[in-house]
């Protein structure tokens, strides 16, 4: 097998005929050129230029300051970079739009360090809304805090018996909940959990309040839905958040079809302005209606792709709901849980393949992942597809066994480099020494030839993507720890580091040929950095601010003078 990368090579970066196309386009003026600038394209064919020029919201030149300004006519704007870094605008592979729209309306519990100051912040946000209002936060980490063990709902209970809480783990994974909104739910220790799923109960058969996985859909269906209003406004504070931290694009990693129809009704007034390549969530209606349909690419402009599906094979290594094909060394009567059965993922998968939508499916642990490889292998000996690009999402714990397996099955490993530097502190204990060769392990599958399209998974981790840049170069949290990094053999070099937050999301989702780079005739989309992250020190890195983020060549976010 061709690897991914050299694909990607041939295919999307073509230098001979890009040069020359570029030479012979006619000269009629750019309405914007970017110039004094260090520009680091992620184009093989032209990697490092001083210039370039956009036309009608696509770069229509790149190559030097005395080329570029041929192209200046009378109503060209000319964006004087003063030296600074240029990169395309960066896409994040795998994060949670609706997920990120409603943290910003709920209670902010990420950095809390103990459970009584995650009860305050619900308490503060409890004394301005009416009683009996619901009260939804996330962010919480038991990993975090002095006793390690899940919380119970008593003290939850006791300073909140007005309101019922449920409060989401950092992961999206567990949840934490009241005893109004267990009694909400009709949650009681009669209560079974659901196959894929875990309610946690104490000695004596009472639910203690959290629910893992599976487990919290009883609680979550009882949550009121925001107004179309509400969640219209949420989803543009959640773009204009995106766009502070020089995101143009993002895969949303799991929609629903109502979310999916308003994100359309945003595209269709031009309010997206964002390349959103969604992900249909798990729902067979859902699944019929689009698979029906067919796949939607670069819809309004080049807004909105619909060409994927999300699945989810098992849970998170936080909670323990990741599926091991060992038990965790910290609680041995646990290997984790099986969200989907095999033959679940490998029926939706021949599904897409013959409807030629991509499947995307969640696997953390390392029966998930060969869980899912089993089943893709599967689908694809019934439907032998060329060219399908089905992804796992996170790959985060690996068999050495299954390394290879992705670039033999031409499946890619969507991983998220900041779930490294979140992990590192406890994921020895879940894993024991032995299994962390195969934990977050980037060089080792780039070697096998597989791209890795990068991300956050926000809102699990937070927006900013040079978060995850600076952990795949140096694989150290912001305080620059451990020293030498973690593993450090597992590192990316700079220039895969910008691939996998540019390039490799756009092959990723099937846009190689119109995003992802800044070459002629791709979308306009790019970041001006304070900061050139690719020569200065790895701990220089978090400290680059975004000057302004462009999208279709214009300017989305300007950062305060």
């Amino acid at each position: 097998m061709i690897a991914f990368r050299t694909l990607l090579g041939a295919a999307v970066l073509a230098a001979p005929f890009g040069l020359f196309a570029q030479a012979a386009a006619p000269k009629a003026p750019a309405d914007l050129i970017v110039t004094y600038a260090r520009v680091y394209t992620a184009d093989d064919a032209r990697p490092l230029v001083e210039a370039f020029a956009v036309r009608d919201g696509r770069i229509a030149f790149v190559g030097s300051q005395r080329e570029a300004a041929v192209l200046r006519g009378p109503n060209t704007r000319v964006v004087d970079a003063g030296g600074r870094t240029v990169i395309p605008g960066m896409v994040d592979a795998h994060a949670h739009f609706s997920g990120l729209a409603q943290t910003l309306r709920s209670v902010d519990l990420t950095g809390t360090n103990s459970l009584a100051e995650v009860i305050a912040r619900v308490v503060a946000k409890s004394k301005s809304v009416p009683k009996g209002t619901w009260i939804t936060g996330r962010g919480w980490d038991q990993n975090d805090w002095g006793v390690t063990d899940f919380p119970t709902h008593d003290a939850l209970t006791a300073a909140l018996p007005d309101h019922p809480v449920l409060l989401e783990r950092v992961d999206g994974h567990a949840q934490y909940a009241n005893m109004a909104a267990m009694k909400a739910a009709g949650v009681t220790a009669a209560s079974k959990a659901p196959v894929g799923g875990q309610i946690i109960k104490d000695a004596k058969g009472n639910p203690t309040g959290v629910f893992v996985d599976n487990a919290s859909d009883v609680l979550e269906k009882q949550v009121p839905a925001p107004t179309a209003a509400e969640y219209k406004s949420a989803l543009k504070d959640a773009i204009a958040l995106m766009h502070s931290w020089g995101l143009t694009g993002m895969h949303d990693a799991g929609a629903t079809r109502a979310a999916i129809d308003t994100y359309e009704e945003l595209a269709k007034a031009k309010e997206l302005n964002l390349r959103l390549y969604v992900m249909i969530g798990d729902d067979k209606a859902a699944l019929d209606h689009y698979f029906a349909k067919g796949p939607q690419s670069a819809m309004y402009d080049g807004q909105l792709w619909v060409r994927a599906v999300k699945l989810y094979a098992d849970g998170a290594m936080g909670s323990r709901g990741a599926a091991l094909l060992e038990p965790y060394s910290d609680d041995p009567n646990n290997s984790g849980l099986l969200k989907s059965t095999q033959e679940h993922i490998r029926e939706v998968a021949e599904r897409g393949l013959k409807a030629g939508f991509q499947v995307n499916t969640h696997a953390i642990g390392d029966r998930g992942n060969r869980v899912v490889l089993d089943a893709y292998e599967q689908a694809l000996k019934t439907v032998p597809t060329a060219d399908h690009r089905f992804r796992v999402e996170h790959a985060q714990i690996l068999h050495y066994d299954d390394i290879p397996r992705f670039a033999q099955l031409g499946v890619i490993p969507s991983m998220q480099a900041s779930h490294q530097t979140s992990d590192m502190y406890w994921i020895g204990k879940r894993l024991g020494p032995t299994r962390l060769y195969g934990a977050y392990a980037w060089q080792s599958l780039l070697q096998t030839g597989v791209v890795i399209p990068n991300g956050s998974d926000f809102p699990v981790e937070q927006v900013n993507p040079l978060i995850s840049f600076h952990a795949s170069i140096a694989r150290q949290d912001a305080r620059d720890w451990p020293a030498g990094g973690w593993f450090p053999e597992q590192k990316m070099s700079r220039e895969d580091a910008l691939r996998s937050m540019t390039i490799w999301p756009a092959y990723a989702g099937f846009q190689e040929a119109s995003m992802g780079s800044l070459t002629a005739g791709k979308f306009a989309d790019f970041v001006i950095l304070d900061t050139d992250i690719m020569r200065v020190p790895a701990e220089m890195v978090m400290k680059a601010r975004v000057v302004s983020t462009y999208v279709g060549g214009k300017a989305v976010y300007e950062a305060a003078k």
